[in-house]
Parts: C-alpha cells; sequence; structure tokens
C-alpha cells in the first residue's frame, strides 16, 4: 500500500526524489557502458570505418572530455584505457552519491 506525506505526494523509493534517483542510475549505466565499449574498441583495434564504431567512440571521446590527457602514457590503448576508466569510475561515483542522497528519507 502507497505511503502518502503531509502534501499527499507519494513517499519512499517511488517518490519523485525516488523516480529522479532511478533516472541518474539508469543516465550513469548508459555513460559508463559507452565509455567501456569505448575502451574495449580502442583496445581490440575495431573497423575506425564502421558507422557504429565510429559513433561510439565519437561518444565515448565527448564523454571523456574533462579526462582526456589525464594521464599521459606511451602506449596509446593503454592511455585511453586508464584516462576513459577514470572517467567511467568518477561517473559512477558521482552519480551514485547523487541518488543515494535523493532517495534519503525525508523527515
Amino acid at each position: 500500500m502507497a505511503r502518502f506525506g503531509r502534501r499527499g505526494v507519494r513517499s519512499g523509493t517511488y517518490g519523485a526524489l525516488g523516480v529522479l534517483a532511478r533516472v541518474i542510475d539508469v543516465v550513469v549505466a548508459v555513460v559508463a557502458g559507452i565509455l567501456a565499449l569505448g575502451v574495449l574498441l580502442v583496445v581490440l583495434e575495431a573497423n575506425r570505418d564502421n558507422g557504429l564504431v565510429d559513433a561510439i567512440l565519437d561518444a565515448a571521446r565527448w564523454l571523456a572530455g574533462p579526462f582526456k590527457d589525464f594521464f599521459s602514457l606511451d602506449d596509446r590503448k593503454l592511455e585511453v584505457a586508464v584516462n576513459w576508466g577514470l572517467a567511467v569510475l568518477v561517473y559512477v561515483i558521482v552519480g551514485r552519491v547523487v541518488a543515494g542522497l535523493l532517495r534519503r528519507p525525508r523527515p
């Protein structure tokens, strides 16, 4: 049975803030997936002439933009894996913290 707060808005996990937290979780999962797939495509040297590969790599490059050249390594594949992996880690941690704060019970 649904529980309603003082203002008649449904409280709990499925309230407005809970829905927003769920949306953040989904967005973070998609971002992390694109970045992880981008790392995989770079490391495995996927065909960049393929439209889908090119689109995924463009999205991953854009998402990892703030982390470009964070670490400069001799091996390009390793550099992409480390920098984009760091981007995944930061996105996931920040997303989980924000979603967790939205899910906190309100007095």
